[in-house]
């Protein structure tokens, strides 16, 4: 399998450097980076990205996360391995993510949890990393980018 094109984010100067300062200022939100590369996971398995499928449970993994619960990532409502902050922050993922499934793109009760559980830094930081990485799970998918190559 080969992708489309090289990665956009490569053929246009300075875009991939801008994406990686996204990814590097999220981190200074004060969010617990295994949460990040939950809500990373998470966005990348709706968005069926099977480059950050396959990418972001090696750097959770790196970061001390377990197989149990990236296992059940795409059931976490159901699992009983997420803490409430989790499920908000993952539920907040869903809705960004599904932004045009309905008519209020993200429900005041589902925004109304996550600000119980974070304050507006890390409420910030998790919004961004949601946008962030849906647009590299677009950029993959447009391009047929190959899981397997990107060993973070």
């Amino acid at each position: 399998m080969e992708p489309r094109m090289t990665h956009p984010a490569y053929v246009v100067p300075g875009a991939n450097d801008a994406m990686q300062a996204l990814g590097a200022a999220v981190g200074g939100a004060g969010l617990d980076p295994k949460l990040v590369e939950l809500v990373c996971l998470r966005a990348s398995q709706i968005n069926g990205c099977s480059v950050c499928v396959d990418g972001h449970p090696r750097i959770a993994r790196r970061l001390g996360e377990t197989d149990e619960r990236l296992f059940a990532v795409s059931a976490w409502r159901e699992a009983p391995y997420f803490t409430e902050a989790e499920r908000a922050a993952l539920a907040l993922t869903e809705a960004v993510t599904r932004i045009a499934d309905r008519e209020d793109a993200v429900p005041d009760h589902v925004w109304g949890a996550a600000v119980e559980h974070y304050d507006e830094k890390q409420l910030a930081g998790l919004v961004l990393a949601i946008a962030n990485i849906n647009l590299w799970n677009r950029l993959n998918a447009a391009t047929r980018q190959v899981a397997g190559f990107w060993k973070p």
